[in-house]
């Protein structure tokens, strides 16, 4: 759900003009839903987006609502590049490539477990080839559905200590995906399922890396942005009054976000209240383009806001944790 329209733009300067690529970014939850009364719901829903689709890329993220007959109206109806199922693909598009990766592999265990490690070991390759062609193509972007981190006040994964999607399997921690992120230097993590907007700081482990001079100026850490609220019959969300510190910005409303890429060392996001018609958050993402995570963490470790291994906003969704360690450990 949401991410209703994406705009990518870069600036080729060798040419001396402005080639602009634009590309619409649907983030799943589709229709509420693709299945709903013998599919004719989704043929609706597919008619309606016929005058958008048929001229600007539409590009999917499948999510929960998608699950009905092991995914079947997800995988059938549409047709996304380098996959034979919509579930995890790539390209690029100017200067940005996109990875986008299924959150439901990690909850809808019925269909079996294989399809876990099938992504994961597809994720390693392909961000193995996106790092070795940072020259051409510099940013790296993901998009799945279920967050990682937010403050919303429904017990979802992302409000949990130890979420699924952050540190991995239950118990094991196997195919935990924000280190992985983190290894290969994803520069932007874009999210949805929680109805509601939630721009954080740049942050890892649970602990916020701000940039050199601004925090998103050369950040120390990916920057997530959860924008589930594009418009849903269960309404919005609510948020809890004591987010973590990764927390930036949040609202309520209904809204779309608005991405560009404008060249290879900056990024623009802005995020749109479709009631209200009113940019609601408006930032920009810069680095330098030989800019690492890992080095910079060993130069300004000491800067970052370390969290207590008992912080949670929401205690009876946290489950136990360790009430001795006092600090959070990065490797």
């Amino acid at each position: 759900m949401t991410q209703r329209i994406r705009e990518l733009c870069y600036n080729k300067k060798k040419k001396k003009q402005r080639r602009i690529y634009k590309m619409k970014k649907e983030h799943s939850d589709f229709a509420y839903n693709l299945d709903t009364d013998d599919g004719r719901v989704g043929d609706e829903f597919l008619r309606q987006i016929e005058t958008v689709a048929a001229y600007v890329p539409y590009m999917t993220v499948v999510g929960n609502h998608e699950a009905a007959y092991n995914f079947s109206h997800y995988v059938n109806r549409f047709t996304m590049p380098n996959t034979e199922h919509n579930h995890f693909y790539s390209f690029d598009l100017g200067r940005a490539h996109f990875v986008i990766f299924s959150t439901e592999f990690y909850f809808y265990t019925d269909y079996g477990w294989n399809q876990i490690s099938n992504q994961w070991n597809w994720l390693i390759d392909d961000l193995t080839k996106a790092n070795a062609n940072r020259a051409n193509v510099p940013w790296i972007l993901t998009f799945g559905h279920r967050p990682m981190y937010c403050s919303d006040f429904d017990g979802d994964d992302c409000t949990k200590y130890e979420s699924i999607i952050r540190t991995g399997l239950p118990r094991t921690h196997a195919y935990g995906l924000e280190k992985l992120f983190y290894e290969y230097g994803v520069d932007v993590e874009i999210w949805a399922h929680e109805h509601t907007y939630e721009r954080m700081w740049p942050v890892f482990n649970r602990t916020v890396y701000n940039g050199t001079v601004s925090p998103y100026r050369n950040p120390l850490a990916p920057v997530h942005i959860v924008s589930g609220s594009a418009g849903c019959r269960e309404n919005t969300d609510t948020f809890v009054t004591n987010p973590g510190p990764w927390s930036a910005k949040r609202s309520t409303d209904y809204g779309f976000g608005i991405l560009r890429i404008h060249n290879a060392t900056h990024i623009h996001f802005r995020q749109v209240a479709a009631s209200k018609d009113e940019v609601q958050d408006d930032f920009w993402i810069e680095k330098h383009p030989k800019h690492s995570y890992k080095h910079a963490h060993r130069r300004r470790s000491h800067k970052a806001t370390y969290l207590p291994l008992s912080y949670c906003h929401q205690q009876d969704a946290c489950g136990a944790v360790n009430p001795d360690a006092n600090f959070l450990e990065l490797d």
